[in-house]
């Protein structure tokens, strides 16, 4: 299970994203990222963020350590900024952080070059994930001590918006591939494929969904409650793995 952090402290806004994520400090006095669950795109972004991140995290990536952050709206009464408050007041209960990475730079493939083999692994990943945030207008790549960092994976699975739970669409291509950032480097995505895929066993998705919480999920699908739609996520997640030749092909004809 991930740990659970209580937020003490709003320090300061980041206001890069349209979600209006937050630097925090929590009770176990660490500094992390907060992603609100009240923000714009709604709870369905934390769920991708979770999802996904973890499941980087599993094959290797180096991604923050992502949290669950418990926030009392009773915060709001310190920040002067209208938009600020309400975005705490809307956010009541349990939220998503991850772990702030101090003195972190943004990727900038003009001042340093990407491996090939990890730019394959990455791009493979992001297209398997449906990842539409890793342009290269906002590569949400962080360099740390001389690492490659994936952050901010909310808008990955992006199909889940107005989902009716139809593991179908997991058969399907991931077109803006071709703006990924890193597609240029990626010329080893077959090698990628054949490690990537194996380790993304139906176990480790299944475990990873099973502890998304019940207050994340829900909402207009048809879905008959939390568990069900749960299992929508895993089935979908283990169909693209086994059908992920039109991905793979799209990466190929997108370099192409």
């Amino acid at each position: 299970m991930p740990r659970t952090v209580h937020v003490t402290r709003y320090v300061t806004p980041l206001r890069e994203g349209g979600s209006m994520p937050a630097v925090v400090e929590a009770d176990d006095d660490g500094m992390y990222v907060l992603k609100f669950r009240g923000a714009g795109q709604g709870p369905r972004a934390l769920v991708a963020e979770w999802i996904v991140g973890s499941l980087a995290r599993a094959l290797g990536f180096d991604v923050p350590e992502i949290v669950f952050a418990e926030l009392d709206p009773v915060l709001a009464r310190t920040e002067g900024d209208p938009e600020i408050q309400a975005l705490i007041r809307a956010s009541d209960g349990l939220n998503l952080a991850l772990d702030y990475l101090p003195g972190a730079a943004n990727f900038d493939p003009l001042a340093w070059e990407p491996d090939p083999a990890l730019a394959s692994r990455i791009v493979w990943f992001d297209a398997f994930a449906s990842n539409v945030d890793r342009s290269t207008r906002n590569p949400n790549l962080m360099l740390w001590h001389r690492r490659l960092y994936l952050i901010d994976h909310g808008a990955a699975l992006y199909f889940h918006h107005g989902w009716d739970g139809d593991p179908a669409r997991a058969d399907a291509a991931f077109p803006l591939v071709r703006d990924h950032v890193l597609l240029p480097w990626a010329d080893a995505v077959a090698q990628a494929d054949a490690e990537l895929a194996p380790q993304l066993t139906p176990a480790l998705i299944a475990g990873i969904v099973a502890q998304v919480p019940d207050a994340w999920l829900g909402g207009p699908d048809a879905f008959t409650d939390a568990d069900g739609q749960r299992a929508a996520y895993v089935d979908y997640l283990v169909r693209r793995v086994r059908n992920r030749a039109a991905f793979v092909e799209g990466i190929a004809d997108a370099r192409g």
